[in-house]
């Protein structure tokens, strides 16, 4: 997969990561979204360093939706641990 295609994973695995983990967050939509993308990267690198998992070229592959939507929902915990939760 290039560049424009994990960025687009990343949108996607933010948003559904926002679904999983409802509420407001400090830094918003675009927060989310940047989350998002950086958790895909996050996911993938993890996948294929520890756990032995090569990343497919492919854009529909289970497992690597799975590790960037992983990686998202852990950077979306540490930002509201980090920043605080919003939701007063």
């Amino acid at each position: 997969m290039g560049i424009i295609s994990w960025i687009i994973l990343g949108l996607l695995a933010g948003a559904i990561a926002k679904v999983l983990l409802p509420g407001r967050d400090p830094g918003g939509l675009i927060g989310t979204v940047l989350i998002g993308v950086a958790g895909a990267f996050v996911g993938g690198w993890i996948s294929s360093t520890f756990l032995d998992r090569p990343i497919r070229q492919e854009f529909f592959d289970l497992p690597t939706w799975g590790a960037a939507i992983g990686g998202s929902l852990v950077l979306l915990i540490l930002y509201r641990l980090l920043l605080g939760n919003s939701r007063n």
